[in-house]
């Protein structure tokens, strides 16, 4: 049986009003959840201010990116790509004694972020967050990350409700340019002395790894091979509405696909934004949907500032789109 946590009894905040003034300052100091509120209403603060603290814990924000630089790579890192690295611009700079901060969609034993022995700092991208904000779980992960001692992974833990978010501490003019890797080497940078747990984990991933290619031609579009077809995945930008209407529209008139042997296929839905995906031939390269892509991009385009009412066709054309649409945060 689990030890029970014991309860301390701190001193009331003196407080003057009561709870309506203490609730109107905001200023309403956190406590253990069975103690009385210090607003002074005389319940237990889980059942008053408290509840408004856990709400904003759980509560689910569904563009955790949004207004960071390369918020569709972002989205793209965390759900599509199995291997690459970002470096990470910070607002104040880089602390004394941190060389590096770099973004990595996956480190190994699945640690949530890692300050290596020079001091640099790894941060993981695609781990189970605690809370409804991504965002904010990876900001509370990097700053613990900053101050641990070198060597050392960080684990994971609930972010606190009032905790920063990355908005509040990556440059917001730095350039979000991911670098996609064929494996997960880029984890030891001395492969002969690393653990053997850090080696199977190793082996483990880039066995698992699906060959990707981020395209240069467009934003956030990328090619990955799988054993019976290859798959364009491309992260858009667009409010949802009026992009599935504009990719109706072109499929409508047969201008959707990238090319011989292509299909528009459906998409995903994950963090906000919309995620169409394309069937290619086995035989299709990166290179290959590169001319294919930038093409389709003016289409869209075009597509995107047409307001007129869609056709019975077009219609059509959606609830096909719609009907094959996946969500997947």
């Amino acid at each position: 049986m689990a030890k029970k946590r014991p309860q301390t009894k701190a001193k009331r905040p003196q407080t003057t009003g009561g709870a309506s003034a203490a609730g109107a300052k905001g200023e309403v100091p956190v406590v253990g959840a069975r103690e009385p509120c210090p607003c002074g209403s005389g319940r237990r603060y889980k059942a008053c201010h408290g509840r408004a603290a856990a709400h904003a814990v759980t509560e689910l924000v569904h563009r955790p990116f949004e207004g960071l630089p390369g918020e569709c790579d972002w989205v793209a890192l965390r759900e599509l790509v199995p291997a690459a690295t970002v470096a990470l611009p910070l607002k104040d700079g880089l602390p004394e004694g941190v060389p590096a901060v770099t973004l990595a969609t996956v480190l190994p034993m699945a640690w949530p972020a890692l300050r290596r022995d020079d001091g640099s700092v790894l941060l993981g991208l695609q781990n189970d967050t605690s809370s409804g904000d991504i965002s904010r779980d990876l900001a509370d992960t990097l700053l613990r990350a900053l101050e641990a001692a070198p060597g050392s992974p960080v684990q994971g833990r609930r972010a606190p409700a009032d905790g920063p978010r990355l908005q509040d501490l990556l440059d917001p003019k730095g350039a979000f340019e991911p670098e996609v890797h064929s494996g997960f080497e880029f984890w030891v940078p001395d492969p002969e002395n690393a653990t053997p747990e850090v080696t199977a984990s190793l082996e483990r991933a880039n066995a698992a790894a699906i060959p990707t290619v981020k395209l240069q031609g467009v934003d956030a579009a990328y090619w990955c091979e799988t054993p019976e077809k290859n798959h364009l995945r491309w992260v858009m930008p667009h409010p949802e509405e009026q992009l599935l209407d504009a990719l109706a529209r072109l499929h409508a008139a047969g201008r959707s696909s990238l090319g011989e042997g292509t299909r528009l296929v459906g998409s995903f839905r994950a963090h906000g934004l919309t995620v169409p995906v394309w069937d290619l031939p086995s035989g299709m390269s990166a290179q290959d949907v590169e001319k294919p892509a930038a093409e389709f991009a003016e289409r869209l385009a075009t597509a995107l500032a047409t307001d007129a009412p869609l056709t019975v066709d077009e219609r059509r054309a959606r609830g096909g789109l719609t009907n094959r649409q996946v969500t997947l945060s």
